[in-house]
């Protein structure tokens, strides 16, 4: 009974999220997987152009700021790129999704990756 009361509360917490509030968080959940396609776009506030685009399956890196913002797109099976951009007063960026994804209001999505917490060991 001890362990059910803490799952309940649980479930509790995450009926209280509106529609809009779960889908919205499992297209991030998404992109942060590499599930969706994505389209980066770096703009000129003065100029009117566009700094840099970058396409593909992307995600906003976690260690951006307000004056970077670092990109990662995955390109192969285990292959991944990073961009980093400085943000000023007439540099901002937007970002597109390119098609839309299949997701559900009705269920948040929890990724497990065992590789995450048993890191690989490399001996030199």
């Amino acid at each position: 009974m001890k362990k059910l009361i803490p799952a309940i509360g649980i479930l509790l917490l995450t009926a209280c999220d509106s529609a809009s509030d779960v889908a919205s968080r499992n297209l991030s959940t998404a992109s942060d997987n590499f599930e969706v396609e994505r389209r980066f776009v770096f703009y000129n506030g003065i100029t009117g152009d566009y700094i840099l685009t970058i396409e593909g399956l992307c995600s906003k890196d976690n260690s951006s700021t307000d004056k970077v913002l670092g990109v990662v797109c995955k390109v192969g099976p285990n292959s991944y790129k990073k961009h980093m951009l400085g943000l000023s007063d007439n540099v901002t960026w937007f970002m597109e999704q390119m098609e839309p994804v299949q997701t559900s209001e009705y269920h948040y999505r929890v990724v497990f990756k065992p590789s995450v917490i048993i890191p690989d060991i490399e001996i030199k």
